[in-house]
């Protein structure tokens, strides 16, 4: 995942949170089952891998997600400043609509596939801090 260095805290957990919503609802083994703790609460399933955060500026994030979307084998999940800015679904879904891919403004991406794929992606990339 990697999400724009210039975002202030909040929107760039925003920005995370809904690249790993979608991650989790695309990629069917991705989350693992309820655990169940010692005292016998039930905990809800987390992610089976780890998803580092790394951190980019937006034309750096709009090399990657390009670069991915050419390859085949790798799911390519997007948060654009449209995705952000609009207040509901239906609004964005119009903006996006009348907006050209090239007007875009990516405030994050988030791969998943092959490791070295991904690796080779984003391998040069800072953890975001």
């Amino acid at each position: 995942m990697v999400i724009s260095g210039s975002l202030p805290v909040g929107l760039a957990v925003n920005a995370a949170g809904v690249l790993a919503a979608t991650l989790g609802r695309r990629v069917e083994a991705l989350v693992g089952p309820d655990v169940v703790d010692g005292s016998g609460e039930r905990h809800a399933g987390l992610v089976r891998i780890p998803i580092p955060v790394l951190k980019a500026d937006e034309e750096a994030i709009k090399s990657v997600r390009v670069r991915a979307a050419a390859l085949e084998d790798l799911l390519v999940v997007d948060v654009t400043e449209t995705a952000q800015s609009s207040r509901t679904y239906e609004e964005y879904e119009d903006r996006m609509a009348s907006t050209r891919g090239d007007g875009l403004g990516y405030l994050g991406v988030a791969l998943y596939g092959e490791k070295r794929a991904v690796n080779k992606l984003t391998g040069s990339l800072p953890l975001l801090r």
